[in-house]
């Protein structure tokens, strides 16, 4: 598969201020694909260190991690000669070997000719513990989530309708293969952007669904296994929780993230480090209420405020046991469980764009769903339709408070430009910059 992070690994390599390189993000998102493909097409050898398969390596950074005593060592390990020019180390899974990460400050400062990626699942739960030194200032930091509907395309062979999309947004101009995207659209509402999951879906477009499902279920479990092996005990029932909750959240009229969904005696404090938790293991990604749809957007934010999405729309879709029949549109009240699963892919795209976002408005009377800060620096808002239905009371009232130069809907409604009204296909929010 073709991923978005091939490029920012290439401008990594290519750097003149290259410093050793910290790749994120949550279990299988393809973190170690993508690393080993990179090493194998752009490097003449490579030394992959697997913490989580081998004990005796991470012995090796038990005692001096200066590359002058490193390097050799390694080498040695591996039968391999280290050439910092056309070798690249690969420390993976590298949150199971924290000394490992502190060594990123020593190839930085004595040896910044070396070719060096830590990456690890778990990094933001490591980072997080104060038992040893990370290398603040001496990484280059780089996110890897799943598939954002683009990728999907290219990985379905279906590269072409990708470009014409990019095109019909451009130019607002409507596409002729609208219905057929948004089928491709549902089918990846069902099955989300987790390598595995695509591939297995792909490779076989009339497999029985629940094969897929089977696959997000195993998926799910080792973030449950992880959940229980690295929180701490105090924490691992209210992580649990908040996990299992959100699918209820996005379900429901009113989006807010609401403790007493959890729990009816549920505190904010009580809860706060939980969430923190999933956020730093890259399970969920938050979205804060701004009182004002104005810039600088984190000056109006509200810590009290916000939504919480999952990482990755396949898995929701998995957690609501949803059947490819209920992603069909319809007028019916099942259009708040497809609200919150359209809004949930919107986010997904725009994290994968490293796009911050936050929400406007007051849930359930006058929302809209995401406000962005744009490529040209201006606010614009982002109102969200599972369906062709697109009243828009809460975006017509926020461009009556904020004049924005136009406003962004997207909608199971083709390209267009309708007033002051971007409309943008939910197959298209890839293309929001």
């Amino acid at each position: 598969m073709k991923r978005k992070v091939t490029k920012s690994l290439l401008d990594w390599k290519s750097s003149p201020n290259r410093k050793p390189l910290v790749l994120s993000g949550a279990r299988q998102v393809g973190k170690t694909y993508s690393v080993l493909e990179f090493a194998q097409t752009q490097f003449k050898n490579h030394v992959h260190v697997d913490f989580s398969a081998s004990k005796d390596v991470a012995a090796l950074f038990e005692h001096n991690i200066t590359p002058k005593e490193l390097v050799p060592q390694l080498q040695a390990s591996f039968k391999t000669k280290i050439d910092p020019a056309d070798t690249l180390i690969f420390l993976d899974e590298a949150q199971a070997c924290p000394r490992a990460l502190t060594s990123l400050k020593y190839f930085c400062e004595q040896a910044p000719a070396y070719h060096v990626i830590a990456a690890g699942s778990l990094l933001g739960i490591a980072l997080g513990r104060e038992t040893y030194s990370y290398p603040v200032g001496e990484v280059d930091v780089i996110s890897l989530h799943p598939l954002d509907f683009e990728e999907y395309l290219w990985a379905a062979e279906e590269r072409e309708l990708a470009g014409l999309i990019r095109q019909s947004y451009l130019a607002d101009k409507a596409l002729g293969l609208h219905e057929y995207a948004l089928r491709l659209l549902r089918n990846y509402l069902f099955c989300g952007g987790m390598p595995e999951v695509v591939s297995t879906a792909l490779d076989d477009p009339s497999a029985d669904p629940k094969k897929i499902r089977r696959i997000q279920r195993l998926i799910t479990n080792a973030y449950l296994a992880d959940m229980t092996k690295y929180a701490s005990s105090a924490d691992t029932a209210k992580i649990l929780n908040v996990w299992q909750g959100i699918p209820g959240q996005l379900a429901k009229e009113n989006h807010k993230f609401q403790y007493r969904t959890i729990a009816s005696a549920a505190r904010a404090h009580q809860y706060e480090a939980p969430i923190n938790w999933l956020k730093a293991a890259g399970l969920v990604e938050f979205c804060y209420r701004v009182s004002e749809g104005k810039a600088p957007l984190r000056a109006f934010m509200e810590q009290g405020s916000f939504k919480l999405y999952l990482l990755d729309t396949g898995l929701l879709a998995s957690l609501y046991d949803t059947e490819p029949a209920d992603l069909e549109p319809a007028n019916d009240k099942g259009s708040r469980f497809r609200g919150g699963i359209s809004e949930n892919f919107v986010m997904q795209q725009l994290v994968a764009k490293g796009i911050e976002s936050f929400y406007w408005g007051i849930p359930s009377k006058s929302e809209v769903e995401f406000v962005i800060r744009s490529a040209s620096g201006a606010v614009m808002p982002i109102e969200v339709k599972s369906g062709k239905n697109v009243t828009a009371r809460s975006l017509e009232a926020y461009r009556r408070a904020y004049g924005p130069e136009y406003v962004i809907r997207c909608s199971a409604k083709n390209f267009g430009f309708e007033g002051h009204t971007k409309s943008i296909p939910l197959y298209a929010a890839h293309c929001i910059e």
